[in-house]
C-alpha cells in the first residue's frame, strides 16, 4: 500500500490529462459532447461530497478532480464554437437517464447510495462520447482518459480499508477511461467495417 498523501500525485495526473483535452477543445481538435462533459462534472462531484460524508478523506481529492476536469472542458467548449458537437436523440436521452439517477440521489440522501447512483448518472453520461470515441476516435484525445485512468489506479493503491465507498468512483474510473483511452489511441482494433464506414478526419 502507497502512503495516503500519494493521491496528490493522482491529482496531478488528472490536471496534466485535463490541461491536454482542454487545449485540444479550445483549438478545435476534439470536439466534446457537452451533454456527456456537464454531466461528468456533476457526477463526481456528487460523489466527492458523499464520500466526505462517509468519511473517505484525502483519498476523495481524486473524484474531486474527476468532476472538476470535465468542469472545465464544459466551459472551454463553450468558448469555442467550432468544438461543439451535435447532441442527437440519443445523447438527450442519456443524459436524462443520467438527470434521474442524479435526483434519485437526491432523494434518498444517502452516502454509498449517493456513490452508486453517480456512478450510474457518470456511466450512462458517457455512453455517447464511448460511442463517438468507436466511431470518430480523431474527434477525442486518448491523454485525458489515460492520465484519468493511472490517476484512479494510483488511487486505489494508497487503500488500506477497502470498502464500497472507498473503492467504488476509483475503480469505475479505472476501468472506463481505461477503456475510452484504448478505444482513442488505437482506432484500428475496431472491425474493419466499422472502419470502413468512419468518416475521414478533419483537418485541423
Amino acid at each position: 500500500m502507497l502512503p495516503p498523501n500519494v493521491v496528490l500525485l493522482a491529482a496531478a495526473f488528472n490536471i496534466v490529462g485535463t490541461s491536454t483535452y482542454v487545449i485540444a477543445t479550445l483549438r478545435g481538435r476534439t470536439k466534446p459532447n457537452r451533454v456527456t462533459w456537464l454531466l461528468w462534472a456533476v457526477a463526481p462531484l456528487i460523489a466527492f461530497a458523499a464520500e466526505l460524508g462517509e468519511g473517505v478523506g484525502l483519498r476523495s481529492i481524486t473524484t474531486f478532480m474527476v468532476g472538476f476536469g470535465p468542469l472545465l472542458v464544459f466551459v472551454a467548449s463553450l468558448v469555442n464554437r467550432d468544438s461543439y458537437w451535435e447532441i442527437s436523440r440519443f445523447d438527450k436521452v442519456c443524459g436524462a437517464i443520467s438527470v434521474v439517477a442524479l435526483v434519485l440521489w437526491g432523494i434518498t440522501r444517502v452516502g454509498n447510495v449517493a456513490i452508486s447512483l453517480s456512478i450510474v448518472a457518470d456511466l450512462v453520461a458517457g455512453i455517447p462520447t464511448v460511442a463517438k470515441a468507436y466511431r470518430r476516435p480523431e474527434t477525442e484525445d486518448h491523454r485525458a482518459f489515460l492520465c484519468a485512468a493511472i490517476s484512479a489506479g494510483i488511487s486505489l493503491l494508497t487503500i488500506a480499508d477497502w470498502r464500497f465507498a472507498t473503492v467504488a468512483f476509483p475503480i469505475y474510473i479505472l476501468v472506463f477511461a481505461g477503456l475510452l483511452a484504448v478505444l482513442i489511441r488505437f482506432p484500428r482494433l475496431r472491425p474493419a467495417r466499422v472502419r470502413a464506414s468512419s468518416p475521414e478526419p478533419e483537418p485541423v
